[in-house]
């Protein structure tokens, strides 16, 4: 009997490509829409994955990574004194604005200051340059993806030793990092912690944020413990202020519903077009069915047969639109768009694609019991 049905799946060329096309359609919208929802939520969080520490000390206020309350500057020391923290060094992050020499246009972007003896929490890939320049006179690091935007947009071809104005001071770029974008798409300029106090705007507390690591022998979730308790402020590991982060975002912004809304109309989109088409097919096949039937074959075998049909369907159409929306991935510029393709994304829209397959399979095997063998001798 499944050589039967796939003959007859088979035998309808167009159909059969038009089933299929409508479960691509559907794969391709989903994934993007997941992937979508995933690089969004990668960019709330792009401060801790570039600037890389196993502890955040910050505010007990602070709910996510792009949000920054000062703290006082001893409070580096607090942090030092408790026992099992091997390391801490203060950090801040705020905005600045950019003007390269000669032009007078600026450019917004997310200054971070780093502890000059430590350097912790440095760009890890540098694409030009030494992190240990950053000591060097004015030295700072900016990403790549400035570098590209400078020549895109005023035609200036930045390199090493190349000199820009922060805050009326001079900036000398000593190396180029690649970085993650971040969620208001500012780009990266990082520099020591005394000298963003320069190229910052006036502000009396400029500790943002401490970076801190366990010593050895102890785990960062239990040291962060001991920080709050003793210190008072929020201490987490970088897993957590990821997750606070996400948590955020999806509690304070409307990104869930236009993802949740992109997503949901893939699944009706796939559920309509592969539905009413294999629906469609099964009528067109009833009388085939009906013979079936009228040789004493069971409602359940004919369901068995339909169940197979929409699976290959399903399978097919699944495993084209992941080949086809990868592709598309692989082609768009890294970093400049917000998409994401987890190793999670294939498997929940496996599953919403199984949904769409096994609710068009349902509906056909209704239609199917309800055959008449008799239908075989009507004219």
């Amino acid at each position: 009997m499944i050589e039967i049905s796939l003959k007859m799946l088979f035998g309808e060329r167009a159909k059969y490509a038009i089933l299929v096309s409508g479960i691509c359609f559907a794969t391709i919208l989903i994934t993007q829409g997941m992937a979508m929802f995933f690089g969004i939520l990668s960019y709330s969080y792009a401060t801790a994955t570039n600037i890389r520490a196993p502890i955040w000390v910050v505010d007990p206020l602070v709910q996510q990574v792009g949000e920054n309350q000062p703290l006082r500057d001893t409070d580096v020391d607090r942090v030092r004194s408790v026992e099992g923290v091997e390391w801490a060094a203060p950090l801040y992050v705020g905005n600045a604005q950019v003007k390269l020499l000669g032009a007078g246009a600026t450019q917004s972007v997310t200054l971070v200051g780093l502890d000059a003896d430590t350097l912790a929490g440095g760009p890890s890939k540098l694409v030009e340059g030494n992190i240990i320049d950053l000591r060097r006179a004015q030295g700072v690091i900016v990403d790549a993806q400035f570098v590209e935007l400078m020549k895109e947009q005023r035609g200036e071809q930045l390199r090493l030793g190349d000199v820009f104005e922060m805050n009326d001071h001079e900036a000398v770029i000593v190396g180029i990092a690649k970085v993650t974008q971040g969620m208001n798409g500012a780009v990266y300029v990082f520099t020591t912690w005394d000298r963003a106090k320069e190229y910052a705007s006036g502000q009396r507390k400029m500790l943002t944020h401490i970076l801190a690591a366990p010593a050895p022998g102890k785990l960062a979730a239990e040291i962060t413990c001991t920080i709050s308790k003793e210190t008072g402020l929020k201490a987490v590991t970088e897993a957590e202020f990821k997750e606070m982060s996400m948590r955020w975002m999806l509690y304070q912004t409307p990104i869930p519903f236009v993802v949740g809304l992109w997503v949901g109309i893939g699944f009706i989109i796939g559920l309509g077009i592969s539905g009413q088409t294999f629906y469609t097919f099964v009528l067109e096949n009833t009388r085939h069915l009906g013979t079936l039937k009228a040789m004493g074959v069971s409602n359940r075998i004919l369901a068995t047969m339909i169940v197979v049909q929409a699976g290959i369907v399903g399978f097919a159409g699944f495993g084209l639109g992941v080949g086809v929306i990868s592709v598309f991935f692989s082609f768009m510029p890294e970093g400049r768009a917000p998409l994401v393709l987890h190793w999670s994304i294939p498997v929940i829209v496996f599953v919403a694609i199984t949904l769409i397959c096994m609710a068009t399979a349902l509906l056909c095997v209704w239609r199917v019991t309800r055959i008449e063998p008799a239908i075989v001798f009507r004219a």
